[in-house]
């Protein structure tokens, strides 16, 4: 059974029962139902059209419960709108499944995490941690905007800026591990930029790129983690690169400054150093102040704590952090670096450790006990 086909081909069978007026959750269920399907049966008997095959059986799906719950007319009307099993369109849906989950009536942070539910494939947990809050919390939140589009019909796309973040959200959760993740929502930011002329679009595009021209470096032979200071320059991807700066350039001419724009800036500065030394860490504060403006976000000025301590002394970080909550994710392992960069190993030791315990990926936390174990080794 491959599951990567049955993934890439999810977005596509939604979006065809949306169009022919299934409403999201009842065309959810049906998909839900059509993939268990194909789970047993596909094995001892693959289909020679996998897209039309889940098509037909979601459909089929759909029509059931919707005759479960409909008077005996609407039953009929349903009956006679069953699609015959065929070949179905080769036309990539994704993208436009993206804006219709969007959809108008649900506010642009519930529409995000539903579309990274429904499309994105990502785990409650996942978006959770994308969005700094409780599992529990994050599992409310998609139950009541599931609720919402609840017998809406996807007649009222959603808008620009909440694609984004979804797209955004996708390209992070693929870049911290699954690179078949990021490279889709690279290929769909492609598509939106050929598609809409906006500079946010293309400062996305541009952050992508600049961010997935490092991936090669990223990790070790045995998958431990690379720090940024630490990664071999030569097998950063140079094309992408320039491609990357190419579009920010364009974009930033046009003086309609946006976050995705301020973050790929900051992204091809450090692009843009030979060496971990040379980074030009006074203008990344500059963008991280920028970027500070436009989102008040508590994870960019974390961000920019670091930077700071770079160009002005790792004290001058430690004052940074602390006017911001400890509670942040990876602010403990951000402290422990800046202590360390100050002298004091002792606390940076514990600090490392400490953050070990916090980390949300495995790899995290296997680099920062290493971290810990570096310095008490030293103080032996």
């Amino acid at each position: 059974m491959d599951e990567l086909l049955l993934r890439s081909l999810t977005p596509s069978v939604l979006a065809v029962l949306g169009r022919r007026g299934a409403d999201f959750a009842a065309a959810e269920d049906a998909v839900q139902d059509a993939l268990v399907e194909a789970v047993r049966v596909w094995p001892s008997e693959a289909p020679r059209d996998p897209k039309g095959w889940l098509v037909t059986v979601a459909w089929r799906r759909f029509l059931d419960a919707t005759r479960a719950d409909a008077s005996r007319r609407r039953r009929e009307d349903r009956l006679d709108e069953e699609p015959s099993p065929g070949p179905a369109s080769a036309v990539d849906d994704t993208l436009q499944l993206y804006f219709l989950c969007a959809h108008p009536s649900l506010t642009p942070s519930s529409a995000v995490a539903l579309t990274l539910r429904a499309v994105g494939g990502l785990t409650t947990r996942q978006i959770a941690r994308a969005y700094l809050v409780p599992e529990a919390t994050m599992a409310q939140r998609i139950s009541r905007a599931k609720r919402t589009v609840s017998g809406v019909r996807f007649d009222r796309p959603g808008d620009v800026s909440t694609v984004l973040r979804v797209l955004y959200l996708v390209f992070n959760e693929g870049y911290s591990g699954d690179v078949d993740l990021a490279a889709e929502a690279i290929r769909l930011t492609r598509q939106l930029a050929a598609a809409i002329d906006h500079p946010e679009v293309a400062g996305l595009l541009a952050l992508m790129l600049l961010h997935h021209a490092r991936r090669a470096s990223r990790t070790a032979p045995d998958g431990s983690l690379v720090p940024l200071a630490e990664q071999d320059r030569g097998r950063w991807d140079t094309g992408m690169i320039a491609e990357g700066v190419g579009i920010l350039q364009a974009a930033l001419a046009r003086d309609r400054l946006g976050e995705f724009q301020a973050q790929a800036a900051v992204a091809a500065l450090h692009a843009d150093a030979p060496t971990a030394e040379e980074t030009d860490w006074v203008q990344i504060v500059e963008w991280y102040d920028e970027l500070a403006g436009l989102t008040d976000s508590p994870v960019v000025r974390l961000n920019r704590a670091v930077a700071v301590g770079e160009a002005d002394g790792p004290r001058a970080g430690l004052a940074e952090l602390a006017a911001l909550s400890d509670s942040l994710p990876r602010h403990t392992a951000v402290a422990a670096y800046l202590h360390e960069r100050d002298g004091d190993l002792p606390t940076a030791a514990r600090l490392y450790a400490e953050a070990a315990h916090k980390a949300p990926t495995l790899a995290e936390r296997d680099h920062l006990t290493r971290q810990a174990a570096r310095l008490n080794a030293s103080l032996r």
